[in-house]
């Protein structure tokens, strides 16, 4: 039911988000990751609005992606049956509850493609982005053995500036772990090298999009 209206969703709304998103896709190297992504993965990304989720539905359009997402979008009625319908993984910030944990590792463990925004929630205007990444994105990635695939969003949505979004190469958690240090400080490491690459994505889209005049 969940990819039955994944697939309806992306079909019928096709020509609305070449409206609204427009996506230009870049990438750190197309040869090792494309759009298409295959077997399981983990989606890891800046957050910039609730609209980044509707564009990266399109962006990997062959995939059905479960994304991670606060609670406050469930408890609106209407966004959150839609939520559900398309697979959303409920994740309450407010609670200790790690049962979107348990799903996050079972889809993975199934082949899924799961998406975080390790920051956690939208950076306010006056705050450096992207901020602090979470662990959780890391933790799951060590226990599945999942590829983390890095993407940076410049969030360009409704303007007259295309959007744009550029795919990292695939990290792999466990060749970044240490046997020199704890779980945790491992853990941490690795997490802070994932939101440096995705802060060195965003340098390469700009270069990128420099180089094509846009």
């Amino acid at each position: 039911m969940i990819r039955f209206w994944n697939s309806f969703t992306k079909i019928t709304a096709w020509p609305v988000q070449k409206i609204i998103f427009n996506t230009h896709i870049y990438y750190e190297d197309k040869s090792v990751q494309k759009r298409h992504i295959k077997g399981a993965a983990i989606i890891v990304s800046n957050h910039t609005s609730v609209f980044d989720y509707a564009a990266y539905l399109f962006v990997f359009f062959t995939r059905t992606l479960r994304f991670q997402m606060a609670e406050v979008l469930f408890r609106k009625k209407f966004l959150g049956l839609f939520l559900r319908l398309m697979g959303g993984i409920y994740l309450d910030r407010e609670s200790r509850n790690s049962d979107y944990m348990d799903e996050t590792k079972r889809i993975l463990h199934k082949g899924g493609v799961v998406g975080i925004f390790p920051e956690g929630r939208i950076p306010l205007p006056d705050e450096n982005r992207p901020l602090a990444f979470k662990v959780g994105a890391v933790t799951v990635a060590l226990e599945t053995g999942a590829p983390i695939i890095p993407v940076f969003t410049n969030g360009a949505y409704f303007t007259r500036k295309r959007a744009a979004v550029i795919i990292g190469k695939p990290i792999y958690a466990a060749e970044l772990y240490s046997e020199d240090i704890s779980e945790k400080e491992n853990i941490r490491r690795i997490t802070e090298q994932l939101r440096r690459h995705i802060v060195d994505l965003e340098s390469l889209l700009n270069e990128k999009q420099e180089k094509k005049g846009e």
